[in-house]
């Protein structure tokens, strides 16, 4: 499954990086323990400091990795977005469109 995330980070986490810290290593290191790999990662400007392309099994492997990274407080604001099946969404979408009565 492919995910984007998406985290602001908070003062320490910068007082770390400025010290020598790889959060790239450590982001790496923690997707590959729930079998996942990130596929782009890039600190930005703007409404969040760190995005991350990354693929993990399924996901509760997803979430397992989300409760693992709000726990150590290195990321705030933590979002994970996870890539949809478009026709399959439309599908099941169109199927209960087909049942849905409004009220009244």
């Amino acid at each position: 499954m492919k995910v984007t995330i998406l985290g602001n980070c908070p003062p320490h986490a910068y007082k770390g990086l400025m010290q020598g810290s790889d959060r790239e290593a450590a982001i790496k290191a923690v997707l590959e323990s729930v079998d996942g790999k990130v596929s782009g990662m890039m600190f930005t400007r703007g409404a969040y400091d760190i995005v991350i392309n990354a693929e993990v099994p399924d996901q509760a492997d997803g979430m397992d990795l989300a409760l693992a990274v709000r726990a150590s407080g290195w990321i705030n604001d933590l979002v994970v977005l996870e890539e949809l099946d478009m026709k399959a969404a439309l599908a099941a979408a169109k199927k209960a469109a087909g049942v849905y009565k409004l009220a009244g």
